[in-house]
């Protein structure tokens, strides 16, 4: 089950960084930037 988790997470956590070299208006880029350093911490199995 874990594996799985983690998969969703990396999988969410390539889209994420997709958009943020996609975007062009610098408040979305942080926007998504935000929204990594929660993904990388789930990744890394830090809560």
């Amino acid at each position: 089950m874990m594996i799985i988790y983690l998969g969703i997470t990396l999988y969410i956590f390539f889209l994420v960084i997709l958009n943020l070299f996609e975007e062009k208006k610098l408040l979305n880029q942080l926007n998504a930037a935000l929204v990594i350093i929660p993904l990388i911490l789930r990744l890394l199995l830090i809560k």
